[in-house]
């Protein structure tokens, strides 16, 4: 039987419960197809999984450690081996997609539903940026076009400006037509400039919830602040977004009433159509010229631990991509 490396969490807790194990190449089911990694994203969900919070989760994750250990989500790579009821795909064919709740993808091969989130790779598009499709970029389309449904014009504030989901956040908000402002450290103003946003606010210089300014929409994409403390600086109809589930952000999401509101969306969870969509309207943004995914680093599998300490700073620039080497 053949084996591969693959990333397994062996418990809850800090980067170093992270192991590089050997693992049967999974074995392919009739409507799955099985792709040789060649990126893989490393990401926040990434590390919540690994960590095991919010503490509810472990309730889907597994109570005492990861049921599904391998970890990561996003992926791009080359179909190997296509299931006996698959027709839309081929080996060879180069993809790129993601896991979702499944996991796995921290790996050399991992098998997916043909099915599922799993599309060709654009030819423009290199193995790295489109294992981070699934991640920054889809995630702030979800929230800032289907849930937020910014319009021209909006004023948007983006929290957290110069990471995975504040980069792409910053260029999808500009692609809808609001008013950009970003918040972020003194290192990343000018590099958060130079994607579009029209203002860029400081946070170590300036507090934005003190400041005049008022905002039709503000999405704070590492959870920095909360509902509470952007209200005095959302318009009458404003919205607080936060990808990152609490309890807390979920009941002041339930009784926000009409008025100011705050929400909270599980991208992942969405209807795999839904997402497919989403992608679509990516790639052509991508496509245009309007959409880059910048990425501080890249990974081999042997440094995991050190990529997710790194990760666990919060100062990362843009993504982190573990690349295997097979391409």
């Amino acid at each position: 039987m053949s084996t591969m490396q693959a990333v397994f969490a062996t418990a809850y807790g800090g980067p170093q419960v992270l192991q590089v194990q050997s693992v049967a190449v999974p074995q392919v089911k009739a409507h799955e197809v099985l792709i040789q990694v060649h990126a893989s994203g490393i990401t926040r969900a990434d590390s919540m999984m690994r960590s095991g919070t919010p503490r509810f989760a472990r309730l889907f994750l597994g109570l005492n450690k990861p049921k599904k250990p391998i970890i990561g989500t996003g992926f791009a790579g080359t179909i190997s081996q296509v299931g006996s009821a698959v027709k839309n795909f081929a080996v060879g064919d180069q993809v790129f997609g993601e896991t979702t709740i499944n996991f796995g993808a921290n790996a050399e091969y991992v098998a997916v539903d043909a099915r599922g989130i799993v599309m060709k790779l654009p030819p423009n598009m290199s193995y790295e940026a489109g294992s981070l499709m699934c991640d920054g970029p889809l995630t702030s389309w979800n929230f800032l076009h289907r849930m937020a449904k910014v319009q021209p014009g909006d004023r948007v504030l983006i929290i957290g400006a110069g990471g995975a989901l504040g980069t792409a956040a910053v260029q999808i908000a500009k692609y809808l037509g609001a008013v950009v402002t970003g918040v972020c450290s003194t290192s990343k103003v000018e590099k958060v400039e130079s994607l579009g946003a029209d203002a860029v606010i400081d946070y170590t210089q300036r507090d934005f919830t003190q400041e005049a300014a008022q905002y039709e929409v503000i999405f704070d994409t590492v959870a920095a602040s909360s509902f509470s403390q952007c209200k005095p600086v959302l318009s009458v109809h404003g919205q607080y977004l936060c990808p990152d589930v609490s309890l807390s952000l979920l009941w002041q999401g339930l009784s926000s009433g009409k008025g100011k509101q705050a929400k909270f969306g599980a991208t992942g969870l969405l209807a795999e159509d839904k997402l497919k969509q989403m992608l679509l309207e990516l790639l052509k943004m991508y496509a245009d010229g309007m959409l880059a995914i910048p990425i501080e680093r890249e990974y081999a599998l042997q440094e995991i631990q050190e990529a997710h300490a790194r990760l666990e700073t919060g100062r990362k620039w843009g993504n982190l991509v573990l690349v295997l080497n097979n391409h």
